[in-house]
């Protein structure tokens, strides 16, 4: 259903709208998705698995998000994006409590899987709703918001770095449960404002284009290549790093500091940094100074040990890698028509979300070998150097995207005051 916003809803800034939209990455990717390196090692040590097995667990997550992310569009449709983007939310909550509640493997895969499918339904309409805060022509203005909405990814991972070790701390490795439950109660407060935000977006108008959308893509042929590799490289990090500074001999407030570090970077970085950047480069040149920046990120806690090698990694990591999804969204903006946007984004977090179901399986299966969690971090730094080189490939073109945008853009007028 097609709604044009109230007039209440034009006073609110567009800040303000992003910001809480951005209630739902928090949900999808800083509980469901990467609170989960923070659980492992208790995880590991309470149910006696391997590390194919951790990584397994992430791979399944990894395979609902590829389904996810295939039919984010779909659900767009079918139920508007209001609605798809908070019945994601509510979704994952829900999983984040059932993930308390049991400690059989097959039980846990399984919401993995249901958890990673809800993100990603999420975090693309969560992605497409950001893209329309601001419906005029300021690309910079544009990209600011979409990374004010990333950001949220960041506030997640800071959050899961306080009640994870909160839980941990009290209740030792079976701590584990009573951290997915408080990360389930939090992001059921997390549905108000988040639903709250989508409500002062309007709906996009339904295109019957989806197949020129489809041919329109090709352009975007190198891009699709590095989110593959970007995707697999940066989530074998995310998955192991935790377990990889437990085996140094950190204890639980040590990797807890070094997950609420790595937050902080995250959010500050995409709020005041990678928004103004991306929006003024140019093709690929930003998802390849991204993937250089996070494979930088990566070194510090495979060269040396001790906290100062975490906190240099957390900062410098955390500081960039959620400005990937950004450049990715902010391009797909650019070169694509509007009506395009959400499948647009969705086709590309498919490709994203294929090298994050690899990535910790390899990753997991090198960890189990000679060499231990190290020698499966490195594929971080050959995945993400080669991701680099690719993405310098992609070329940018807006002609057509502007030429279609304005009738689209006209006929939706934007959901704030500008």
């Amino acid at each position: 259903m097609t709604a044009s916003p109230s007039a209440a809803a034009k006073q609110w800034p567009e800040f303000l709208v992003a910001l809480a939209l951005a209630a739902g990455p928090v949900v999808a990717l800083g509980f469901t998705r990467f609170a989960y390196a923070l659980l492992l090692p208790a995880m590991r040590e309470k149910l006696h698995w391997s590390y194919a097995a951790a990584g397994g667990m992430n791979t399944a997550n990894a395979l609902g998000y590829i389904i996810g992310a295939a039919t984010a569009a779909w659900w767009s449709r079918r139920f508007g994006s209001r609605s798809a983007f908070v019945w994601g939310i509510v979704i994952s909550a829900l999983a984040l409590l059932a993930s308390g509640a049991t400690d059989n493997f097959a039980g846990l895969t399984v919401l993995r899987f249901i958890g990673g499918l809800s993100t990603a339904v999420t975090f693309v309409v969560g992605s497409a709703l950001a893209s329309r805060v601001h419906s005029g022509g300021q690309q910079a203005r544009s990209a600011s918001l979409v990374a004010m909405y990333m950001a949220g990814v960041g506030i997640g991972v800071v959050l899961s770095g306080v009640v994870v070790p909160a839980a941990l701390t009290a209740w030792g490795v079976s701590g584990w449960q009573a951290g997915w439950l408080l990360m389930g109660l939090l992001a059921l407060l997390a549905i108000g404002p988040a639903a709250w935000a989508a409500r002062q977006v309007p709906e996009q108008a339904a295109s019957g284009a989806t197949h020129g959308g489809r041919a329109g893509l090709k352009p975007l042929t190198p891009l699709f290549v590095w989110y593959v590799l970007f995707g697999a490289g940066y989530v074998s990090y995310m998955t192991f790093v935790v377990a990889l500074l437990h085996s140094q001999g950190m204890k639980v407030w040590g990797t807890g500091t070094f997950f609420i570090v790595l937050g902080v970077a995250s959010a500050a970085a995409t709020l005041l940094v990678w928004g103004r950047v991306i929006g003024r480069l140019r093709g690929g040149t930003a998802p390849a100074l991204v993937s250089a920046v996070v494979l930088i990120g990566v070194l510090p806690v495979l060269l040396w040990h001790g906290m100062g090698a975490a906190i240099a990694s957390a900062i410098i990591f955390g500081g960039s890698f959620m400005a990937g999804p950004t450049a990715v969204t902010v391009l797909a903006r650019r070169m694509l028509p509007a009506h395009a946007w959400t499948l647009g984004i969705a086709l590309l977090t498919v490709a994203f979300s294929v090298g994050q179901a690899v990535g910790p399986l390899v990753s997991g299966l090198l960890s189990d070998s000679s060499g231990g969690i190290a020698k499966g971090l490195w594929l971080s730094v050959v995945l993400l150097a080669v991701s680099a080189a690719v993405a310098l490939i992609q070329r940018e073109r807006t002609a057509e995207h502007h030429h279609q945008e304005a009738p689209a853009a006209a006929s939706a007028p934007s959901a704030v005051r500008r």
